[in-house]
C-alpha cells in the first residue's frame, strides 16, 4: 500500500466508523420517534373510535325517538283512532302512508292486540316487510322505550313500536326506517369518521349497503369482509372498530373507520425536520473528523515512511515529529530509538550470519555466497576455480584431552596458518563449522590446487606450542575444480567434501574429486529409501548357515541371516544395507522382522519336533530398545515357540557402548528363557570383569582369528586362549569362518564346541535347511 493510500485508507476509516456510529444513534432515535408517534396516533385514534362509537349509538336512539313520537302521535291521532274503531281499512291505511311520511318513516304498520297485522305502509315487496314486522313486533311488545334492527332485502331497518290506548290497549303502532347513507354521512360530518354497514344476509351473502369510504377501501372491504382490528389499503392504514348491532332477518355490523396517516401527518413534518438536521449534523461530524483524522494522519505518515525505509535496510534516517509533545511524538521518539537498535541488531546479525566469531573467518553461508557470485553468469570469466575443503585430524581428542577452550584456541591458530598460505586477494579462506575449513581459489586449475593444499600440508609439519602443549596437525584435503568437476556451486562444494571425506579413510593426502569416489554413495543411499519398501512387499528372504557339534552333541544349530532379493538388482549383499540400516535405526525393524521369519519358521510342522535352536543378531539399537522384551515375548507367544529355540548373538562393541543399559537388558533376556552369546569375541575392548557379570552362555570366536589359525601361530594362541577360557567361565565356544578341513580338525583338537563356515556349508535359504540337514544324517 502507498503512503496516500493508506493515509486516506485511515482518515476514511476514522471518519466512516464515527459517520457510522452517529448514523446508528440517529436512525436509532429516529426508528424511536417514528415508532412512539405510530403508537400514541393508534392510541390516540382508539380513544376516537370509543367516542365514535357511543356516538353512533347516540343517533340511532335519536332516529328511534323520534320515530317513537311520531308513532305516539299517530296512536294519539282521533280521526286515526276513529278509523280503528270502524275498521274502514282505506282510510287506516291512507292515515298510515301520510303520517309515516310527515316523520320519515319507510315502513309504517298497524297491528291488533294480538300483534296480528291489520295494515301496512310499505315500499314494494311488501312480503318482505309482512315478514320482518312478523319477526320484529314480538320483540318490541312490552318494550316501550326499544328499537329494533331488521334486515330486509339487505338494508338494515330501525323499528319501534307504540301501544294505542282507548284507555286499554286497542292495537300497537309500528315504524321503521331505513338505515342508509344520510345516517353515515352525518357521523362523517360530525366527527370525520368513516361508517360502513356490513350485513349478512340468512343466507350467508356479506354487502356493505351503506359506507363514507372510498371506492378502493371499499372494494377491499366488500372482498375481505369484517377486518381485526386495521384495513390496510393503499392509501393508508385505516383503524377499525366493529359494532354489533342486534338484528332480525341477518347479521349487521356498523364499522367505525379511521386512518392511521391523517393523525400521524402533522408529525411528519417534524419527522423531516428531525432528518434534516440528522444529515446536517452528519455532515458537520465528517468534516470535522476529517480534519481531526487528517492531523492524526498526517505525523503517521512520516512513521509509515519510515517503517518503508528500514524494510529496505535504511536505518541512517531519523524520523521527524520527535520535537512534539503530545503521544505522535512519544511514538515518534520512541520508533527512532527502535530504528536506531535495530540498525545495530541487524548490522550484528549480518556479522554473525556471514562471519564465524570464532576465528574471524567467512562462514559457510558467506564461502557458499562467494562460490554462487564467482559461478553467476555475468562473473563467469575463462580462468578455472576450484574449492578445497580441509578437516582436521584427531581433534575430537584434542577437545576430550585438553578441553575446549584449548580446541577453541587451535582452531585460531590453525585459521592463521591458512591465511598465511592463501594470500592473494581474490581468493577465500572460509571455516565451515567445527574443525572443517575450506579455501576458494579463483584462477587456479587441479594442479594449483594440488598445489596450495601440498603447502598447508607442509604447513602443518611444525607442531602447534601453547605453553607446555605440543600439538601436532594434520588434516584431510579434497578439492574440486571447476568446470570439470561440477556445474554449479552447491555440486562443486558437495564433491569437495565427498574428496575430502574420501581421502580421510584411505589416508592418501589431499585429494581430487573422481566420480568413483561417490557412485557407491548414491547407490548405497538409493538401496536405503528402498529398504522399507523391501520390508513392506516381502523383498526380503531368510537364510540359515548351519553349525556343527564338534564332539557329538545332542541337538541342531544355525545361525538366521538375511537376505534381500531387490526385483531389479537381484540378491543384495547383507554388507551394502545392514551397516546404514544401523545407522538409521531401521535395524530394529529387520531385527523383528528377523526374529519373526525365525519363529514363523519354526513353528512350520517340518521343524517344530526338531531339537533346532537358531542364532538371531542384536545389535547395539535393539539393545538400547526398553520394549524388546516385550516384542520379542509377543512373538514367541503368537508363533507358539519356545525361548530356549533361540539364542540372542551380541557383539562386543554393542555391549560396550552402554555397558550398564545392556547388562539390564541381557538379564532380562535371560530371565525370559533365551540363551545368549557374544559374537566377534575378541575384536572389542570388553573386560573380564563385565564377561564375569554378563548372564552370557557362549562366546562366539570372531572369524579373523579362526581364518588365520593356519598362517599365523598368534591367532591359533589367541583361539586356544579364548576356549579355554569360556570353558574355565562354563560357557560354550563356537568358532565361525571355518573355511577349510585342516581348521576345523584344528578346532576340534582344541575341544570347540560348534563350528560353522563355508568348510561346512555356505547360508541356504531356510526352505533348504532341512534338506541338508537330513543328508547329513
Amino acid at each position: 500500500m502507498t503512503l496516500r493510500g493508506a493515509r486516506h485508507s485511515l482518515i476514511v476509516r476514522l471518519v466512516g466508523l464515527s459517520l457510522l456510529l452517529l448514523l446508528i444513534v440517529q436512525a436509532a432515535g429516529f426508528a424511536v420517534v417514528r415508532a412512539s408517534i405510530d403508537r400514541n396516533a393508534r392510541s390516540q385514534i382508539a380513544r376516537a373510535l370509543d367516542i365514535d362509537e357511543n356516538v353512533w349509538h347516540r343517533l340511532l336512539e335519536q332516529n328511534a325517538d323520534r320515530l317513537r313520537q311520531g308513532s305516539a302521535l299517530l296512536a294519539a291521532d282521533y280521526g286515526f283512532r276513529s278509523a280503528v274503531n270502524s275498521d274502514d281499512e282505506e282510510t287506516i291505511q291512507s292515515v298510515l302512508e301520510n303520517h309515516g311520511g310527515r316523520i320519515g318513516a319507510s315502513v309504517t304498520a298497524l297491528l291488533d292486540t294480538g300483534l296480528g297485522l291489520r295494515a301496512l305502509s310499505a315500499p314494494e315487496g311488501g312480503g318482505d316487510f309482512r315478514r320482518a314486522v312478523g319477526q320484529v313486533a314480538p320483540l318490541l311488545a312490552g318494550q316501550a322505550q326499544a328499537s329494533r334492527i331488521a334486515v330486509i332485502g339487505g338494508l338494515p331497518y330501525q323499528f319501534v313500536m307504540v301501544p294505542m290506548r282507548a284507555p286499554v290497549v286497542m292495537g300497537w303502532v309500528l315504524m321503521g326506517f331505513p338505515v342508509s347513507q344520510p345516517l353515515a354521512d352525518e357521523m362523517r360530518q360530525l366527527l370525520a369518521v368513516d361508517v360502513a354497514l356490513l350485513v349478512r344476509g340468512m343466507d350467508g351473502a356479506l354487502s356493505v349497503p351503506v359506507s363514507t369510504l372510498a371506492p378502493e377501501p371499499l372494494a377491499l372491504l366488500r372482498r375481505e369482509g369484517v377486518p381485526t382490528g386495521e384495513l390496510d389499503t393503499a392509501q393508508g392504514v385505516l383503524l377499525a372498530r366493529a359494532s354489533q348491532l342486534e338484528s332480525v332477518g341477518g347479521e349487521v355490523q356498523a364499522l367505525l373507520l379511521r386512518s392511521v396517516d391523517e393523525v400521524v401527518a402533522p408529525y411528519r413534518q417534524l419527522q423531516v425536520l428531525l432528518a434534516v438536521i440528522t444529515v446536517v449534523g452528519l455532515l458537520l461530524f465528517a468534516v470535522g473528523n476529517g480534519l481531526m483524522a487528517q492531523r492524526v494522519a498526517t505525523p503517521l505518515r512520516s512513521l509509515l515512511a519510515a517503517t518503508q525505509r528500514l524494510s529496505r535496510g535504511e536505518y541512517d534516517v531519523p524520523l521527524a515529529h520527535m520535537d512534539r509533545t503530545d503521544e505522535i511524538g512519544n511514538l515518534a521518539r520512541s520508533f527512532d530509538r527502535m530504528r536506531i537498535d535495530i540498525g545495530a541488531q541487524q548490522s550484528e546479525i549480518r556479522r554473525l550470519a556471514y562471519w564465524d566469531r570464532l576465528t574471524g573467518l567467512p562462514n559457510r553461508e558467506r564461502f557458499r555466497e562467494a562460490v554462487v557470485a564467482a559461478l553467476a553468469p555475468g562473473a563467469q570469466r575463462v580462468r578455472p576455480m576450484a574449492v578445497l575443503t580441509l578437516d582436521l585430524d584427531r581433534f575430537k581428542h584434542v577437545n576430550d584431552v585438553l578441553g575446549y577452550p584449548f580446541g577453541d584456541r587451535l582452531l585460531q591458530a590453525v585459521a592463521g596458518r591458512l591465511r598465511e598460505q592463501v594470500v592473494r586477494p581474490e581468493d577465500m579462506v572460509a571455516r565451515l563449522g567445527g574443525n572443517e575449513f575450506a579455501v576458494l581459489l579463483q584462477g587456479a586449475d587441479a594442479a594449483a590446487a594440488l598445489e596450495v593444499a601440498r603447502r598447508i600440508n607442509h604447513s602443518f609439519e611444525d607442531p602447534l606450542v601453547f605453553e607446555d602443549q605440543n600439538v601436532d596437525l594434520s588434516a584431510a584435503m579434497g578439492i574440486a575444480c571447476w568446470p570439470g568437476d561440477a556445474e554449479d556451486a552447491d555440486t562443486l562444494l558437495s564433491r569437495s567434501e565427498i574428496a575430502m571425506y574420501a581421502g580421510k579413510r584411505q589416508l592418501s593426502g589431499p585429494l581430487r574429486y573422481d566420480p568413483a569416489l561417490d557412485s557407491a554413495s548414491a547407490q548405497t543411499l538409493s538401496l536405503l529409501t528402498e529398504l522399507r519398501h523391501a520390508v513392506e512387499h516381502h523383498e526380503l528372504r531368510l537364510y540359515l548357515q548351519p553349525k556343527i557339534a564338534l564332539h557329538g552333541q545332542p541337538g541342531l544349530a544355525a545361525e538366521a541371516l538375511v537376505r534381500w532379493q531387490h526385483p531389479q538388482r537381484g540378491l543384495v549383499p547383507p554388507m551394502e544395507f545392514i551397516p546404514f540400516a544401523e545407522q538409521t535405526g531401521f535395524v530394529r525393524q529387520l531385527t523383528l522382522w528377523m526374529f519373526e521369519e525365525v519363529c514363523r519358521w519354526l513353528a512350520t510342522p517340518a521343524a517344530r519336533h526338531l531339537p533346532l535352536r537358531v542364532s538371531v543378531n542384536l545389535s547395539t539399537r535393539d539393545l538400547l530398545d526398553p520394549e524388546l522384551c516385550h516384542r520379542l515375548a509377543a512373538l514367541l507367544a503368537r508363533y507358539g515357540v519356545a525361548a530356549s529355540a533361540l539364542c540372542l548373538e551380541i557383539t562386543e562393541s554393542a555391549i560396550m557402548d552402554d555397558p550398564q543399559r545392556a547388562e539390564a537388558m541381557l538379564n532380562r533376556l535371560s530371565e525370559h528363557g533365551f540363551k545368549l552369546s557374544i559374537d566377534d569375541f575378541g575384536t572389542g575392548y570388553s573386560s573380564l570383569a563385565y564377561l564375569k557379570r554378563l548372564p552370557v552362555d557362549e562366546l562366539k570366536i570372531d572369524k579373523s582369528f579362526v581364518m588365520g589359525m593356519e598362517s599365523a601361530g598368534d591367532d591359533a594362541l589367541i583361539v586356544r586362549s579364548t576356549i579355554d577360557l569360556a570353558h574355565n567361565l562354563g560357557l560354550t565356544v563356537v568358532a565361525e569362518g571355518v573355511e577349510t578341513q585342516a581348521i576345523l580338525g584344528h578346532l576340534r583338537s582344541l575341544s570347540c564346541d560348534e563350528a560353522q563356515g563355508y568348510a561346512i556349508s555356505k547360508p541356504l535359504p531356510a526352505a533348504d535347511y532341512l534338506v541338508w540337514q537330513t543328508r547329513q544324517g
